[in-house]
């Protein structure tokens, strides 16, 4: 299947896809700092995380389901002329999110993930249920973790 858009009209709109200070992340940063929570951005931290929590030694991501292949409906593997690419980038992408979380760990750090279904579109959760989620994850010490949406 060809494109729908030229390609003038497909970079145009490739090039508006923000990296940060995306919707999920001001709803995440927000629903944290008003229960309380202080964090750091743009830190200098394995995989960039886009909050860091010193006191509790957590780096959080906000992952994009599409940018990070999540097993949820939010994500369609792209077909047609560019499928090979798309494969192989966002199979680059899910081995660096694996690398990001070694080294982390191996830094001494925790990792939680968020994933962008959990925050917006049909599954999301409520933001109060997806902060005491992530206030379970901060207090149990686990090096690692995760919510998502949820899908009947």
């Amino acid at each position: 299947m060809t494109d729908v858009h030229d390609r003038e009209t497909r970079s145009r709109n490739m090039a508006a896809i923000r990296g940060r200070d995306t919707k999920p992340e001001r709803l995440l940063r927000s629903v944290l700092h008003r229960a309380g929570y202080r964090f750091r951005l743009n830190t200098s931290l394995p995989g960039k995380p886009d909050l860091a929590m010193r006191k509790y030694r957590a780096a959080v991501f906000v992952h994009g389901c599409f940018w990070h292949k999540h097993d949820c409906p939010r994500f369609k593997q792209p077909g047609g002329d560019n499928a090979e690419f798309w494969r192989a980038k966002l199979a680059r992408n899910a081995e660096r999110d694996k690398e990001v979380t070694a080294a982390l760990l191996a830094s001494d750090w925790r990792q939680f993930v968020v994933w962008e279904c959990a925050l917006v579109g049909k599954g999301r959760l409520d933001l109060p249920t997806a902060l005491d989620r992530i206030e379970e994850w901060l207090a149990s010490g686990a090096e690692t973790g995760e919510i998502a949406g949820e899908f009947d």
